[in-house]
C-alpha cells in the first residue's frame, strides 16, 4: 500500500500521564477512514534529539502527521526541529501574525512578542491555518514524506483536520473510495455480542467486508467497512445492516455514528416531548449527559439529586415507610421517585434511578453494583434491577447509560 502513515505526538505531559492521549486515536481513526494505513503511532518527549529521532524513523511512511510542541513557551521546539530537518529557515508571516493580535484584541488580552513569535514559520512550509488559535498547521514535503505538523490542542487539531487537510490530502494522495457504515450497539456487553453475531460476522468475510468493535461502558460501536475488492460496497454494508436487525433488533439503536443522547434529543424534539430525572446513585450523570446535547433545553425540563432519604422523601415525597422497610435502592422507591418527578416537573417522561456504586456501602442482599431504574410516562411505569459490578466511577457511567436506552424503548413503544 503506497498510503502508509505515521503519527508522533510531542509532549512530556503525555509521557507522564498527565493528559491523556486522544489526538492519536482520533487521528488514526480518521486516517483510516481516508484509506491511510496507520503504520505506526510514536509519543515522544519535547527533547530536540527525541524528536529528531522521530522524524528520521518514519522514512518509510509516505505521510507522517506531527501534534503538538507549537506552543509560545520555551519547551515548544517543534518548529525550530523542522526548520533543521527540512534545512530552512524562520520567517515572520504576516497573515498569521495579524490573526495572532486581532485575537487578543477581540479578547482584550495584551499582547507580547512571544505570543507573536507564533507567526514566526519555516519559510518552506505550506501554512494550514488556524481559525480557532494561535498556532498554525504547517506542511512540509521532501523526497521522502509528506509532514503535516497541528496544534496539539485537541479542538483546534481537528479543526484544522477537517477543514483543511482532507482536502488537502485528497489532493496529493491517490486515496481509495472506502465504504463504511456504525451500527450503535447497547444494552449488550461486546463478549456476549461478538457470540450472538458470530455467524453473521464470519459470513462479512465472504463478502469482503470487515467488522471491527468499538466498546464503551454499555455501548458497543460496530463498524463495517467495505474492502477494495468489495464490488457495490455500500449495498453490500446496507444489506449486512440489515441482516444484523433481524438478529438483534432491540439491541440496535441507530445506523450512524450517533451518542444515545443525541439519538433519544432527536426522538423527544421530533415528538415535542420532554423529559426529566431523580437521581441518586449517579449524582446527576444523567442529566449531564441529556443536557451535553445542544439544543437540550428543548426536552430536558429538569433533575432533583436526592442522594439523601431526607431529599426522597420531603422534595420527592416517596414514602418515609416505604424506604424503612424495603431501603432506598429498591423498586419501591424508584417507582415513587419516577412518578413523582414526572409530575413535579409536569414532563411526558421520567428517570429515576437509585442504587450502590460502591466501592462501599454493599451488603449480601444488595451488594456493590446494585441499581434499580424506573422509566414513567403517561402510560406506565417500569422499573428494572441491575448488577453493574464493583467500580465505582463505572457503575455510575453504566447504570446511566442503561436509563438512557430504557427510556428510549420508552419513547418508540
Amino acid at each position: 500500500m503506497n498510503n502508509k502513515a505515521q503519527i508522533i505526538c510531542i509532549g512530556d505531559e503525555l509521557l507522564i500521564g498527565q493528559v491523556v492521549n486522544t489526538n492519536a486515536s482520533w487521528l488514526a481513526s480518521k486516517l483510516t477512514e481516508l484509506g491511510f494505513w496507520v503504520e505506526k503511532i510514536v509519543t515522544v518527549s519535547d527533547k530536540y534529539n527525541d524528536i529528531i529521532s522521530s522524524l528520521k524513523s518514519a522514512k518509510n511512511a509516505n505521510l507522517v502527521i506531527v501534534t503538538g510542541g507549537l506552543g509560545p513557551t520555551n519547551d515548544d521546539i517543534t518548529k525550530t526541529v523542522l526548520c533543521d530537518y527540512f534545512k530552512t529557515k524562520l520567517s515572520r508571516n504576516k497573515e498569521i501574525e495579524n490573526h495572532i493580535s486581532s485575537i487578543f484584541s477581540k479578547r482584550n488580552l495584551p499582547i507580547t512578542e512571544l505570543n507573536l513569535q507564533q507567526a514566526d514559520l519555516p519559510e518552506s512550509c505550506e501554512v494550514l491555518f488556524n481559525e480557532l488559535g494561535t498556532a498554525p498547521g504547517m506542511a512540509f514535503r521532501n523526497s521522502e514524506f509528506l509532514l503535516i505538523s497541528l496544534p496539539g490542542v485537541p479542538f483546534e487539531m481537528k479543526n484544522i483536520f477537517e477543514n483543511q487537510m482532507v482536502d488537502y490530502l485528497k489532493g496529493h494522495f491517490n486515496l481509495p473510495q472506502i465504504f463504511s457504515q456504525t451500527i450503535m450497539t447497547i444494552g449488550v456487553a461486546e463478549s456476549f455480542l461478538a457470540d450472538k453475531i458470530r455467524l453473521w460476522e464470519n459470513e462479512l468475510v465472504n463478502k469482503n467486508l470487515s467488522l471491527a468493535y468499538l466498546p464503551q461502558p454499555g455501548i458497543v460501536r460496530l463498524r463495517i467497512t467495505a474492502n477494495q475488492n468489495c464490488i457495490n460496497g455500500k449495498e453490500q454494508i446496507n444489506i449486512a445492516i440489515n441482516e444484523l436487525y433481524k438478529i438483534i433488533p432491540d439491541k440496535i439503536f441507530a445506523v450512524g455514528d450517533i451518542k444515545i443522547e443525541e439519538f433519544i434529543g432527536k426522538l423527544l424534539t421530533e415528538k415535542k416531548q420532554t423529559v426529566a430525572t431523580a437521581e441518586s446513585c449517579t449524582g446527576g450523570t444523567i442529566a449531564q449527559i441529556l443536557t451535553s446535547v445542544s439544543g437540550s433545553s428543548k426536552y430536558f425540563k429538569g433533575s432533583v439529586v436526592a442522594y439523601s432519604n431526607e431529599i426522597k422523601t420531603d422534595i420527592l415525597k416517596v414514602n418515609k415507610i416505604d424506604i424503612e422497610n424495603y431501603g432506598a435502592v429498591s423498586e419501591q422507591v424508584v417507582l415513587q421517585m419516577a412518578k413523582n418527578i414526572r409530575d413535579i416537573f409536569k414532563t411526558d417522561y421520567s428517570i429515576a434511578i437509585s442504587g450502590v456504586a460502591g466501592p462501599d456501602g454493599g451488603t449480601e442482599e444488595k451488594p456493590v453494583g446494585t441499581v434499580w431504574i424506573a422509566v414513567a410516562s403517561e402510560k406506565k411505569i417500569i422499573a428494572q434491577k441491575f448488577s453493574f459490578g464493583n467500580d465505582r466511577v463505572r457503575n455510575i457511567l453504566r447504570a446511566s447509560i442503561t436509563s438512557l436506552d430504557m427510556l428510549r424503548k420508552s419513547i418508540i413503544d
